[in-house]
């Protein structure tokens, strides 16, 4: 059984809900991501919510507002769905794909991000070429109320 902690990016990059826009989609650009874990603060590393790439275009860009005067906080996904280092894998792509999500939070106990896996992650680190097909299948059916 392979679980979470197997196949997550370990210590992946954040930021903060008082950052602004502009700095995070520098971060994520520098660290080849397309999406930030946004925690309550670094020290504690707390999950408060996400923002991705899409994020980014939709909620900045097509809103037409200035990327260096909006913050992550009006733009993230609050209180994104998470894993556990121990969950099981295929229920937690089950879980992805029934919130027809790209990117998962692996968090702690306390909700400490230690973690994430992307679909990336998943067809790198999994030998099971027919799984990954799968997943990327259902995690990417067209959903027109959803931003993921």
């Amino acid at each position: 059984m392979t679980n979470c902690q197997d196949i997550m990016t370990q210590s992946p990059a954040c930021c903060l809900a008082d950052d602004q826009v502009y700095t995070s989609a520098q971060r994520m650009q520098n660290e080849n991501v397309g999406a930030l874990p946004v925690v309550e603060n670094y020290g504690t590393k707390k999950l408060i919510g996400i923002v991705t790439d899409r994020d980014l275009a939709i909620r900045v860009v097509g809103a037409s507002r200035d990327a260096t005067a909006t913050l992550v906080g009006d733009v993230m996904t609050p209180n994104p769905v998470v894993c556990h280092p121990a969950d099981d894998l295929d229920t937690t792509l089950l879980v992805m794909a029934s919130h027809q999500i790209r990117r998962i939070p692996v968090v702690d106990e306390k909700g400490q991000v230690l973690g994430i896996i992307a679909q990336a992650d998943i067809a790198i680190r999994l030998d099971n070429h027919d799984k990954v097909g799968q997943m990327v299948g259902q995690i990417s059916q067209p959903d027109l109320v959803s931003t993921r």
